[in-house]
């Protein structure tokens, strides 16, 4: 829905839209913005994922459900085989390994080029004070926004049947806020730091794969809740969804380093399509700064 331009200080401009008295974003310096800051840094360091319940309040909550409800008919769907790593399978290495086992993912995403400015969403994406909470949170002086136009700003949309299995996120860390919770299942699933920038840790991530559920965690996410998760590091799920209601969730995507794009082969897998930089990269090619398979 259409946000009027604001004079107000970017603080002030998520007064409404965030629940400022118990996440106070616009006094991170205080006491309680600085012992805010410190639970969700323990909680990071400890196994990769805190959740801020009711981040949203129920008032703002419904504007953002009927903005992701009204974006959701533009997400592009598919049903394909992955395996975590978003790849191609490894012939050279037994079936049993990870780069060799995938998994039916079903899903939809609406991408960021569908999301203009004026949404509600965009405009937290881009707000300064959102933004400094991010870093400040993840331990970074400060974050960049995506310079991918399809994956800067996601809204993640799925219907019954629908499901992501094991993958890793191509950033560092990914930060989400549930709109709109299905009748059931969505639940998500992961496995905190079972790889790391020195290594994959093939051996513990094919065991996950097999069943071995000793090392996972399990949230089920509500409506208005904000998520910051290590996705890079912590394999992750998201468990078939069950009844009619759709299960949207919005991917604020940020990066550590600026002019940061995912490549183009996912961004034709996820998106259905490639944006012109996408198709830059495949001319002159990329590099990334860890050794990870994606």
């Amino acid at each position: 829905m259409p946000v009027e331009p604001s004079v107000e200080t970017p603080a002030n401009a998520l007064d409404g839209l965030i629940d400022l008295q118990r996440y106070p974003l616009d006094d991170l310096d205080g006491d309680t913005g600085r012992a805010l800051i410190d639970r969700c840094r323990r909680q990071l360091e400890d196994d990769g994922c805190v959740v801020l319940k009711h981040f949203v309040p129920d008032e703002a909550l419904e504007r953002l459900e009927r903005e992701t409800e009204r974006l959701s008919p533009e997400a592009h769907y598919n049903q394909t085989e992955t395996n975590p790593y978003n790849s191609d399978a490894d012939p050279s290495k037994p079936a049993s390994h990870p780069l060799n086992r995938f998994g039916d993912r079903t899903n939809g995403f609406v991408a960021g080029d569908r999301i203009d400015g004026d949404t509600i969403i965009r405009q937290v994406y881009q707000n300064a004070d959102f933004q400094r909470f991010i870093a400040t949170v993840v331990g970074m002086e400060e974050i960049h926004q995506y310079a991918d136009p399809l994956a800067d700003l996601v809204v993640n949309v799925l219907r019954e049947g629908c499901q992501h299995p094991w993958h890793y996120d191509t950033n560092e860390f990914i930060v989400t806020m549930m709109t709109r919770q299905s009748h059931g299942g969505g639940r998500f699933e992961y496995a905190p730091g079972i790889r790391s920038p020195e290594g994959e840790n093939f051996d513990e991530v094919e065991e996950v794969i097999d069943g071995d559920r000793s090392r996972l965690k399990s949230l089920d996410l509500q409506p208005g809740d904000l998520q910051i998760f290590f996705g890079r590091y912590s394999l992750h799920r998201v468990t078939p969804v069950e009844g009619d209601k759709e299960r949207h969730t919005v991917i604020f995507a940020y990066a550590k380093e600026p002019g940061f794009i995912g490549r183009p082969e996912r961004a034709r897998r996820i998106f259905g399509r490639m944006a012109p930089v996408h198709e830059r990269l495949l001319e002159e090619g990329m590099q990334r700064s860890d050794a990870l398979v994606d």
